[in-house]
């Protein structure tokens, strides 16, 4: 395999990050994060100026929050978010923090090595508003599989 899965989310906070409404949520990113680093499969996740990326702004409402990271495959990210009982505990928690989205989730094949832009992210969530899963921008429920007509670089 010449490639590994990269993935953005993103969320509105419903309030203010720094609202005591979503302590429960901020208080438990760096332990869910260090879960996910320890998972198999695990790449790599976009980090800001602390130790998650809450305080990347990409977008012009700051009450948006982004989150990517890049895992062997799709089973080993589906594992994490949909097995890991601390992961799956929070997101099923997500309805008390965050304003419900059309378009908050994609996946996409990157080269092993590459970590994706925020940019880059934000085209394939573009891209899954515009045209659906494609292989260029996926979800769990619809997901292509690696690219096997690439140069194996």
């Amino acid at each position: 395999m010449s490639h590994h899965l990269a993935q953005i989310n993103i969320a509105k906070f419903l309030r203010p990050a720094e609202d005591p409404v979503n302590d429960d949520f901020m208080n438990n990113l760096d332990r869910v994060n260090v879960l996910a680093e320890q998972s198999p499969g695990f790449i790599w996740r976009l980090v800001g100026e602390g130790d998650d990326a809450t305080d990347i702004k990409a977008y012009q409402d700051p009450n948006i929050i982004v989150n990517m990271s890049v895992w062997e495959s799709v089973e080993s990210l589906s594992a994490f978010v949909y097995r890991n009982k601390d992961h799956r505990a929070m997101f099923r928690r997500r309805q008390e923090w965050f304003d419900s989205m059309e378009v908050y989730f994609a996946l996409w094949w990157v080269p092993i090595g590459h970590e994706p832009s925020v940019e880059e992210g934000k085209a394939k969530l573009d891209l899954i508003s515009a045209h659906g899963p494609t292989e260029a921008a996926f979800t769990f429920k619809a997901p292509f599989p690696w690219p096997k007509n690439d140069s194996q670089s």
